[in-house]
């Protein structure tokens, strides 16, 4: 089985003026692509080649991991996005004030998490033993290998904002919690209880 570089929900422009058509091209066309034919040549003949990029990132260290991993989280970083404004589902809405107090709470938890980190990673939104919670991973690391339901993620390497914001990942990650987040995507994560799963 081949791993397909998945196609973008959206059209390249459906996220500017925050994200910018060039970013997209290059994030999703150049560094996702790589990360999708580096995987595949990897898996090719071998006892791999079977399986989801889930079954591969749980079960892979070194290069393998890395790849697979990054394949994963760069498709659920696009799924995280979305140009159009949404609503997090009652249940979800709930729990974010249960959990965090507020709307406001929790976006100023994924903001220090995201802008706090150090060097390249990731921000998470996700359920922990049926709580919410933000977590970092760092690098290619992805919170599917944890014990957790990821609902959201934010990329904080800096090819995700370079091209428009150069070094200020702090406008960037605000641009993205204001504007940005697909609360659908999260809501319907939340809402099914188990991890998205990588189209094949």
């Amino acid at each position: 089985m081949t791993i397909s570089l998945m196609p973008l929900p959206y059209a390249h422009d459906a996220l500017e003026p925050h994200i910018s058509s060039k970013t997209l091209e290059i994030h999703h066309g150049a560094h996702h692509k790589t990360y999708v034919d580096k995987l595949n040549a990897a898996i090719e003949g071998t006892e791999n080649a079977d399986k989801s990029v889930e079954e591969i990132t749980k079960s892979a260290s070194g290069g393998l991991f890395n790849n697979a991993a990054q394949t994963y989280n760069h498709g659920f970083y696009w799924m995280s996005l979305s140009g159009e404004k949404t609503e997090p589902s009652e249940s979800l809405a709930t729990a974010i004030k249960n959990d965090f107090g507020s709307m406001d709470a929790l976006l100023e938890a994924l903001t220090n998490e995201a802008v706090g980190h150090f060097a390249s990673g990731w921000a998470w939104l996700v359920v922990d033993a049926g709580k919410l919670k933000v977590i970092s991973t760092h690098d290619a690391a992805t919170a599917i290998t944890e014990d957790v339901n990821p609902l959201l993620t934010i990329d904080v390497w800096e090819h995700a904002y370079y091209i428009d914001q150069m070094n200020k990942r702090p406008a960037y990650v605000k641009a993205v919690l204001e504007n940005l987040i697909n609360w659908k995507f999260a809501s319907d994560n939340f809402d099914r209880g188990t991890p998205w799963t990588y189209p094949a």
